[in-house]
């Protein structure tokens, strides 16, 4: 059991540092919940697995978000709690991203390491699977969808992940944690992609 496994055992699950005004609905027919523009749904896949999805509207092109989402390194300048992004070697010449989210709760420190590798189809989707973490299975996707209303263009943001939490990670702080976080993460996007010059 590695220190970062310990540390989140201290946790409160209840604790009102950690509450947040977004409403999750956790079950196995899941339902969406919007709030400040960003619908989170998280399905119950088993006793200890979770998908969750978070969707947001961005007005601006698929391909400035696309350009965004896939300079992997420059993430950590923006997105919340990422402490590291950085590029690997992959050994079949694939994309390979080392991805490491940093964050205190209740003066506990918590590490969450995690390897990926992607896979991009332009401009429709990025997927991702893990193949070294501190996670017993983690997978996902980006996926970005064109719409238009009346003049407007704009483009529908999609993450969803898969999440196997190992046994000494309590399953309802990881899924609250991560329901917060990816809100925090599309909204972080959104506004990244606006303040761009265009």
């Amino acid at each position: 059991m590695t220190k970062q496994q310990n540390t989140i055992k201290g946790l409160d699950s209840n604790s009102p540092s950690d509450h947040t005004n977004l409403e999750i609905t956790s079950s196995a027919n899941p339902a969406a919940v919007i709030t400040t523009d960003v619908a989170i749904q998280v399905e119950k896949i088993s006793e200890r697995q979770r998908q969750i999805k978070a969707t947001v509207q961005i007005p601006q092109p698929v391909e400035k978000i696309w350009n965004i989402l896939t300079d992997y390194e420059a993430l950590v300048e923006f997105i919340p709690n990422l402490a590291k992004s950085r590029l690997l070697e992959h050994p079949q010449g694939g994309i390979r991203l080392e991805q490491i989210g940093s964050q205190s709760l209740l003066n506990f420190k918590f590490c969450a390491r995690v390897v990926l590798d992607l896979e991009e189809l332009f401009p429709k989707a990025i997927n991702f699977q893990m193949v070294e973490g501190d996670f017993k299975g983690f997978s996902g996707s980006w996926c970005l969808e064109p719409y238009s209303l009346g003049a407007a263009q704009g483009t529908n943001l999609c993450y969803t992940i898969q999440v196997w939490p190992k046994l000494t990670m309590p399953i309802s702080i990881i899924e609250n944690r991560l329901s917060k976080d990816l809100r925090l993460n599309l909204l972080a996007i959104r506004q990244r992609v606006e303040a761009l010059p265009s």
